[in-house]
């Protein structure tokens, strides 16, 4: 696998190892509020990613573009504040909401770039 997909796997296998941590720890606590947070951890960071990786390994040419790097930078720089903020939201701090949105917004970027890079630079 190149380089700069793999990246997008050794991302998401953070996400997993962050999403089922918080899983575990809400099963022992019984407290189950953060599940928004656990659900877009494994979706938005381990499902995700690891797709974007694999879809980038069968199009290298869209993988190994400068757009992919920002791509890759967009997404992992708004997704953990995106989940603070989500956990501080859900727990009562309506603060937080601006900073979801913001992220979120950057987030959908990153989707779109995303997007537009495999189907532009596909095979």
């Amino acid at each position: 696998m190149q380089a700069k997909a793999s990246r997008w796997i050794f991302a998401a296998i953070a996400y997993f190892l962050i999403a089922v941590c918080l899983g575990v720890f809400m099963g022992a606590s019984h407290d189950h509020s953060l599940m928004s947070v656990h659900a877009h951890l494994n979706l938005l960071g381990w499902v995700s990613l690891t797709l974007i990786g694999v879809i980038y390994h069968l199009f290298p040419r869209a993988g190994e573009s400068r757009l992919a790097t920002v791509q890759f930078w967009l997404h992992n720089v708004a997704l953990p504040p995106m989940m603070l903020a989500l956990a501080f939201l859900l727990k009562g701090s309506t603060g937080a909401e601006p900073v979801i949105g913001i992220t979120s917004i950057v987030i959908l970027v990153s989707v779109f770039l995303f997007a537009g890079n495999v189907l532009v630079k596909r095979a």
